[in-house]
């Protein structure tokens, strides 16, 4: 591959032994160019404007701004930059922040030469980047989450476990005839369900079910 199109990849860490390595490995591969490094989400900013890379590997506990701050920068200012996570902590809450963020994967610092420059490539092809096990923490945590908001409607509102469903579709923005077609409802019964809910929440709208359920499940 020539120079021309080679991806340009960015570091971001604070620690500088291993950004050094880091570059070292991604230097053995001809289609990779690291053009520069960053110690922390200021600097990571400042160097992007700078060099315009494709991809970053960006440490996600850093001084001054985090990676989860700079990556939401990142994507703010250019969207079509790549993100990559790159730490040694396998934390569920960062790792959900990051994506939500716009970060295209999550690489923890152990991972192999190899799956590293894989990473890059694929997550300058536009493919999200997510090991294994990190990607069952997400769904544990996920399902924690959700599992934690259905108790305390159920608690806080006496509501069967079909009015949960319904009531969380409400929450996360569901239209009436979305929520009939997702769980296969005629119009009508689906009508019906809401009606339900708004009484037993005692809210006669939308957008004060929502209110009433931030309330509770936050």
């Amino acid at each position: 591959m020539d120079t021309a199109k080679k991806i340009r990849v960015l570091l971001a860490d604070d620690q500088s032994i291993l950004a050094d390595g880091i570059r070292s490995v991604l230097s053995s591969c001809s289609e990779i160019e690291v053009v520069g490094i960053a110690a922390d989400g200021f600097e990571a900013l400042e160097m992007l404007e700078k060099y315009k890379s494709d991809v970053i590997l960006m440490d996600i506990r850093m001084p001054n701004m985090n990676g989860v701050i700079a990556t939401q920068e990142v994507k703010r200012r250019h969207p079509e930059v790549k993100v990559l996570i790159l730490t040694t902590f396998d934390d569920s809450d960062y790792i959900l922040n990051a994506i939500n963020n716009g970060a295209s994967g999550y690489l923890l610092k152990d991972t192999s030469s190899a799956a590293l420059i894989d990473a890059i490539r694929n997550a300058y092809a536009g493919d999200t980047i997510l090991p294994a096990k990190i990607a069952r923490r997400i769904a544990d945590a996920a399902k924690m989450v959700s599992t934690d908001r259905e108790i305390r409607l159920k608690r806080a509102f006496s509501l069967s476990d079909r009015e949960v469903e319904i009531a969380l579709m409400i929450y996360e923005g569901f239209t009436n005839k979305q929520i009939a077609s997702a769980l296969k409802l005629t119009d009508g019964t689906s009508r019906n369900y809401i009606s339900a809910i708004y009484v037993k929440l005692g809210v006669s709208s939308r957008s004060d079910a929502v209110a009433k359920m931030k309330e509770t499940i936050g």
